[in-house]
């Protein structure tokens, strides 16, 4: 069941400042559906459960809950000839 559930915590937040509310509540969406349809083991959810917390809690960036305020964004966030961000 965790081949369904660790792939989301790699998917990238998007550069754009403006799509991170949209980005989250997709997320948050299609966690609760999945775990409400596919009802996951408990051992499962746990291990999900402690690898978002370490992920939001060490504010590595990829944490799609909230954007950290001591992290940055990177640099290509900045760059004009980047289409698309």
């Amino acid at each position: 069941c965790l081949q369904w559930l660790l792939p989301v915590l790699l998917i990238p937040k998007p550069l754009n400042p403006a799509l991170w509310f949209s980005h989250s509540m997709f997320m948050g969406f299609y966690l609760l559906s999945f775990l409400l349809e596919r009802k996951p083991c408990t051992i499962c959810a746990l291990v999900f459960l402690a690898a978002l917390f370490l992920i939001c809690y060490s504010c590595w960036g990829n944490c799609f809950l909230y954007h950290c305020t001591g992290s940055q964004l990177p640099e290509s966030a900045h760059d004009p000839n980047i289409v698309g961000t």
